[in-house]
C-alpha cells in the first residue's frame, strides 16, 4: 500500500483516479489546493505521502510550478512525484520535467495504469 496525495480539482477525473489507486490497494487524499498539498508535506504529525500526484492539464493550477517550489524549499523529502498531462500540450510536459517529477505522463495513461505507476513509485523502483 502507498499513501498518495492526488491533487487534481477536477472532480471526475479525480475521482476515477482516486477510484481506481484504491481498488489497487492504495490510500488515497484527493485535494484540490494547493494549500492542502503543502499542508500535507509539512504536518509533523503525520507521514508525508510517498506520491503526489499532480494534474497537469490545468494551465492556471500551477501544478509544474508547485512541486518546482516544494523541491526548491526541500518540502518533498521521500515524496516521490507523478504528473499528468493532456497527450496533446506538449509545453506542459516540458514544464513537468523541468519542475523535476519523476514521471510524466499523458492523462490516458495514468487512467490506464495510474495504480501500477504508483505502486512502481512508492516502492521506490524506477519510474517506467
Amino acid at each position: 500500500m502507498t499513501r498518495v496525495a492526488a491533487f487534481i480539482p477536477d472532480l471526475l477525473f479525480g475521482s476515477r483516479v482516486q477510484g481506481a489507486l484504491a481498488a489497487a490497494g492504495h490510500e488515497v487524499e484527493l485535494i484540490s489546493s494547493e494549500g492542502r498539498v503543502r499542508e500535507l508535506l509539512t504536518d509533523g504529525e503525520t507521514a508525508p505521502p510517498e506520491v503526489l500526484v499532480v494534474d497537469l492539464t490545468d494551465a492556471e493550477l500551477g501544478g509544474a510550478e508547485l512541486v518546482a517550489a516544494l523541491a526548491a524549499e526541500g518540502r518533498l523529502g521521500g515524496t516521490r512525484t507523478l504528473g499528468f498531462y493532456s497527450h496533446v500540450d506538449t509545453p506542459a510536459r516540458e514544464r513537468a520535467e523541468q519542475a523535476g517529477f519523476d514521471l510524466v505522463v499523458a492523462r490516458s495513461r495514468m487512467a490506464r495504469e495510474g495504480a501500477q505507476l504508483v505502486a512502481r513509485l512508492g516502492s521506490g523502483q524506477a519510474p517506467a
